[in-house]
């Protein structure tokens, strides 16, 4: 009688992220694997520990910058997709293709390998030290991970709520257990590692996009309720009040994460350190050594969660405005959860997690991230042009959208002096799209491929239990 029941009720997706989710999702993107990876890609990037946290609060600034931007187009653009759907509003269908075909093959998977490479290496620490987990190990606990978030968010809506909420505060946690042992330290004198802080003969002036692209990477995750638009509660109020809230409580974190670790460990020490997080447990606080892993590899886990969480919603939102396959803006009729979407980051995360080394997926995906997320506020610039009459209930400075793309696209430009080879690779990915575009999206596909696609996705459609969205929810 119930599952009758929730067979006869429309299918859409729900209001279901209130405030505190929506705060817990963003929270729970940004505090990941970056804070335990980045610093030692900071530190390495950036050639002093002065330096380095200028660079780590130079990224909080240019992330909340970032943020509010994508706060005005959450309020001004009714739709979700975030990145995608923000570029084919204001700049057209041709970038925002280049974004999707980006997105998917190379910056979500690379993105969403190297969190899952965090979470495995951090799981298996304790088990394995003072050695170093064998890498195949890591590699299936990663996997391991992933399918059950995948599995999570195939289910339920409600549940991958839930759990993000409940690792936010873990994620908090452990931060906590950094910065408390770390400030007391320095409190009572232990400023030896800071002497020095800024010197000169360390500098590596060209490669500081590279350690600006670290710390940024830690604090991505800002723009996740864009992706959501829909699915969320008030949103005109509740996207700039959680942006605002938690960019500031993860830049006040993430500083005094990052002195605490100074305050322990000295440059070599970062550098050499696989896990700093670890390093810096076994020699401020001995007895939380096994703790300190496990609380960031359940970090790394929300951090999957949100991603898989947002994604899916581009790839859901791409397919209903004709850009993707028909299948994937389908969402299963008793679950209401856009099932395809969920599934489809499986084969090629499961490849990057198998090959990847995370250092080099960090520069890989992070040039075409930058270079999109650059142009969807310059679409701000320009969409706030185009629609002088439209209202929106929440309006940032210009001069804030306007500095945040230029310093975008003038570090995406000085990578590829920085890291020439995989910022190539970065860049070959994004220009492949312009053909399959030409080919396939503007030109209308002929019958020959049009009857065997109509007929793939009627199955799998009658497979999945997945039917298109009855309800208009934008």
């Amino acid at each position: 009688m119930g599952k009758d029941k929730k067979e006869q009720e429309p299918v859409f997706l729900r209001k279901k992220i209130t405030l505190l989710r929506a705060f817990s999702l963003l929270i729970g993107s940004m505090i990941g694997s970056g804070i335990f990876i980045s610093p030692k890609g900071v530190l390495k990037n950036s050639g002093s520990v002065g330096l380095s946290l200028v660079v780590w609060f130079a990224c909080g600034v240019l992330s909340m910058f970032g943020a509010l931007c994508y706060a005005e187009l959450g309020t001004r653009i009714t739709k979700s997709g975030g990145h995608y759907i923000y570029i084919l509003e204001t700049l057209g269908r041709l970038p925002s293709f280049l974004f999707l075909w980006a997105e998917f093959f190379a910056i979500r998977p690379a993105n969403s390998a190297v969190v899952s490479l965090a979470f495995g290496s951090y799981m298996l620490e304790p088990f394995f030290a003072p050695c170093a987990p064998p890498v195949p190990a890591v590699k299936l606990v990663s996997l391991l991970g992933y399918y059950m978030i995948l599995a999570l968010n195939s289910w339920s809506v409600t549940w991958s709520g839930q759990l993000q909420t409940a690792l936010s505060v873990v994620k908090l946690l452990a931060l906590a257990l950094i910065i408390v042992p770390g400030m007391m330290l320095l409190a009572q004198g232990h400023t030896e590692n800071f002497e020095g802080a800024f010197d000169r003969q360390s500098l590596v002036l060209d490669k500081l996009p590279l350690a600006f692209y670290a710390g940024m990477f830690a604090y991505s995750g800002w723009f996740q309720t864009s992706f959501v638009r829909e699915e969320l509660v008030r949103p005109e109020r509740n996207i700039p009040l959680a942006v605002i809230v938690s960019v500031i409580t993860v830049i006040v974190g993430y500083m005094l994460t990052n002195v605490s670790y100074y305050t322990v460990l000295e440059t070599q020490d970062v550098l050499a350190s696989p896990a700093v997080a670890v390093s810096f447990a076994q020699q401020a606080f001995k007895s939380l050594t096994s703790v300190i892993p496990i609380l960031v590899s359940l970090s790394c886990f929300g951090t999957m969660n949100g991603g898989i969480f947002t994604f899916s919603r581009t790839l859901f939102v791409a397919s209903r405005e004709g850009q993707w396959p028909p299948l994937f803006s389908m969402i299963h009729i008793r679950r209401h959860t856009p099932l395809p979407a969920v599934m489809l980051m499986f084969p090629l995360v499961t490849t990057m997690v198998c090959i990847g080394d995370i250092y080099h997926l960090l520069n890989f995906f992070s040039f075409s991230r930058w270079l999109f997320i650059g142009l969807a506020t310059l679409g701000l610039i320009v969409h706030r042009y185009r629609h002088p009459e439209l209202q929106s209930p929440f309006k940032v400075p210009l001069f804030i959208p306007i500095s945040f793309t230029i310093i975008c696209l003038f570090t995406v430009a000085m990578s590829f002096y920085s890291d020439p080879v995989n910022i190539s690779i970065g860049c070959t990915i994004v220009l492949s799209g312009f053909p399959v575009y030409y080919l396939i999206i503007h030109k209308q596909m002929s019958d020959c491929f049009r009857s065997p696609l109509y007929y793939l996705t009627h199955k799998l459609q009658l497979l999945l239990e997945v039917v298109q969205q009855e309800i208009k929810t934008y």
